[in-house]
Order: C-alpha cells, then sequence, then structure tokens
C-alpha cells in the first residue's frame, strides 16, 4: 500500500480510498477528473459505467459517487483487483461490480449489456487504445449515444483509430497527459 485517491465530489466526497503501488498504475490526477466530471456532469446521473483498466477505480468510484447507477470495473493485476473490492466494501456500494480479467479478452465476449460511459485509460505506451476501441464497437458494448474517455500520453492517439461515429467533445492537455471525451453519434 503506498497511497490513496480522493473522491471529489458526490455522495462520497473528501473519502480517501487506498491505492497499491503498482508498475504501470497512475490515478488520475484531481484535476484532470474534476474536469472530466464536469463535462460529464449532464449525463453521469443513473448511467451504467464501465472502466476498461480500472488500475485504482479512481474514475468508476468518483462516478457512482456522482450518482452513477451502476459501474464494471475490469483490472488485470489481482492485487489492484483485491484493493478495489476492498474499497467497494469501505464505500458500502452494492452498484459496483469488480472483475479480475484481462480487458481485452473480457471485450471479445458478445456484450451482455450496453453502457452509457466508457473510461479507457490503460498502462502508457502498451498499444492498448486501439484495440479497445475496436472491441468495444465490434461486440456492441456502447449505447448509441455513449460518452467514451480516453486517457493517453500525449501523442498516444492517432486520428484513425477514431471510428467515424465518435465526435471529439471535450480534449485536454495536461503534462504529458491527453485526455478525450468523444460522444458515440446516435445511429
Amino acid at each position: 500500500m503506498n497511497g490513496f485517491i480522493r473522491i471529489i465530489g458526490g455522495k462520497w466526497r473528501g473519502r480517501k480510498l487506498a491505492v497499491l503501488d503498482n508498475e504501470g498504475l497512475r490515478p488520475t490526477t484531481d484535476r484532470v477528473k474534476e474536469t472530466l466530471f464536469n463535462w460529464l456532469m449532464p449525463i453521469i446521473t443513473d448511467s451504467s459505467c464501465l472502466d476498461c483498466f480500472s488500475g485504482s477505480g479512481s474514475l468508476a468510484f468518483e462516478a457512482l459517487s456522482r450518482g452513477a447507477k451502476q459501474a464494471i470495473l475490469i483490472e488485470k493485476n489481482k492485487s489492484a483487483a483485491m484493493q478495489l473490492a476492498k474499497n467497494k466494501q469501505l464505500l458500502q456500494t452494492s452498484n459496483c461490480e469488480i472483475t479480475n480479467a484481462d480487458t481485452l479478452s473480457w471485450l471479445k465476449q458478445t456484450a451482455y449489456q450496453q453502457f452509457d460511459v466508457v473510461f479507457i485509460d490503460p498502462p502508457f505506451h502498451q498499444k492498448l487504445v486501439p484495440q479497445t476501441i475496436i472491441l468495444l464497437e465490434q461486440n456492441s458494448w456502447l449505447k448509441s449515444d455513449a460518452y467514451i474517455y480516453i486517457e493517453t500520453e500525449k501523442n498516444g492517439l492517432h486520428p484513425n483509430h477514431i471510428p467515424p461515429i465518435w465526435q471529439l467533445y471535450r480534449e485536454k492537455i495536461s503534462g504529458q497527459v491527453h485526455s478525450y471525451l468523444f460522444i458515440r453519434e446516435q445511429i
């Protein structure tokens, strides 16, 4: 155990949750998180969220704190997934499902549900974003008007990776981190 994330808004505002010190795990900063949830404010209440590379759970727990009806957190690292389960128990929330799995393998299954909001914040420099985008679309994980948040290293996302039906809604560069929020066109 090496650090904490802080929930910055909603019913759990100010709560600190323990985070493991694992290589590649970099929780979204409070500043970036605040910007993101300002962008999501109109649609986060009662939304269903998928956190593809959950890590610390910072984005999913923030969404739940702000009124999301459900979050599924996928985390490959077993120790990190166990910490997510402890944080879920600490918050006494039942609308949160934690899955210890490889995100790309998990997304290969046919969707049993579609999501309003998807967080894609993988470890940097591993080229996981393009494959994740393909699987989300190919296997129908997204509602027709879903919001998709992507956090990458600077210059980590090429325009060719983005499906034509995803429209860039907002973006921000903060140091070496590039954040994007896309809205999927209703079809």
